[in-house]
């Protein structure tokens, strides 16, 4: 109702000033105005866009300038200080530009207003001015365009043979992470076998997926070069780590992937920030649904790469978390999935007993 209160009101206050332009016409008619005759506004609205134009150029710099932190986040990561400086290479030209064509405008309107014993000059066209404003952005561009091709061929480029791999799985609406084992190989993966548990639809068949393991927060190591294997489980989700400057689509379906290296750890970070409680995060950028703001996943940077190992050793796999899923192994590969997954021998032999049951659902 409010709504529809406030539409009403503004079509009626557009009604209201429809009609006055409108009786403002019709009294000028009456009294015999000249078409050509000058409203004593002119030269006052001319210096009004003048005035305009100082106070626009002043209010946008100056706003620019106080609340830069606030829309500058520290960058934390190689490819980062490369996309930042790309970038504000890119803001640079704008604004330049921008600010010259704000000024002219405003100053032609200004210096050219109407004068009745002044008659503008016309010319059909000036081939230097036209290749002037051709050629010039077009050069500029062409440098902007293939300096960020560059740029991005080399951030998208293959990662190295030793960097960490991990798979980011979105879903409505939250963000789970899986990790591989001591073999640094993620296991296979089937949509068939996804369940209430086995949320990864882990193909146990595949040996490598017997020491991956499952993590609610994205740990990842400082100094490291780190892969990102990312896919979506339901609709298109999109992993956005901003810190990083890390953007990339999780598409239902096939496999996105995206390689960076962080440069400022968690401590890092809070010490430069001045904020004990700092926290990086990831986020889905995409509009997935009604929750989609609950999909806020916790990161963690380790200091040392050694500090991430040692957390890495820390987890158990997912299949000693869930040992009832052995009976998804044939018989004969179970030993080598208990002693892979870390399964505890007090509980081997009923396992070992176990009937074999796999299920595609």
């Amino acid at each position: 109702m409010l709504t529809l209160i406030i539409v009403l009101g503004v079509l009626l206050v557009l009604a209201i000033l429809y009609f006055i332009f409108r009786i403002g016409n019709l009294v000028s008619l009456v009294k015999g105005k000249e078409e050509d005759e000058i409203s004593s506004w002119n030269s006052t609205n001319a210096y009004l866009f003048m005035l305009f134009m100082i106070g626009g150029l002043v209010a946008f710099f100056w706003y620019s300038y106080a609340h830069f932190d606030g829309y500058n986040l520290p960058v934390a990561s190689e490819h980062g200080e490369l996309t930042d400086y790309l970038f504000w290479v890119t803001m640079a030209v704008t604004v330049v530009a921008f600010t010259i064509i704000f000024i002219v405008m405003f100053w032609f309107t200004f210096k050219y207003r109407y004068d009745k014993n002044r008659k503008a000059e016309f010319f059909a066209d000036d081939h230097k001015l036209e290749i002037a404003w051709t050629v010039v952005p077009a050069i500029v561009l062409a440098l902007l365009i293939f300096s960020g091709l560059r740029a991005w061929n080399d951030i998208t480029d293959e990662a190295s043979k030793d960097a960490v791999v991990v798979e980011v799985i979105g879903q409505q609406f939250l963000w789970t992470a899986r990790y591989p084992g001591k073999d640094n190989l993620l296991g296979k993966h089937n949509y068939k076998m996804i369940d209430a548990s086995n949320e990864f639809g882990l193909d146990l068949s595949e040996e490598n997926t017997w020491d991956d393991f499952k993590s609610l927060e994205l740990h990842l190591p400082k100094g490291k070069e780190v892969k990102l294997v990312i896919r979506a489980k339901d609709v298109l989700h999109s992993v956005f780590l901003p810190h990083f400057r890390v953007k990339m689509d999780a598409v239902p379906g096939m496999h996105t992937t995206f390689k960076f290296i962080v440069t400022k750890s968690t401590s890092d970070m809070r010490s430069e920030t001045g904020n004990p409680n700092f926290n990086y995060e990831m986020a889905c950028t995409e509009i997935c649904g009604r929750g989609h703001f609950s999909m806020r996943f916790p990161v963690f940077v380790h200091d040392t790469v050694e500090d991430y190992e040692a957390w890495l050793k820390s987890q158990d796999a997912w299949l000693k978390q869930n040992p009832d899923y052995l009976k998804q192994i044939p018989a004969e590969k179970r030993e080598a999935a208990i002693v892979k997954a870390g399964i505890p021998t007090d509980s081997q032999e009923a396992i070992m007993a176990a009937p074999v049951t796999v299920t595609l659902n």
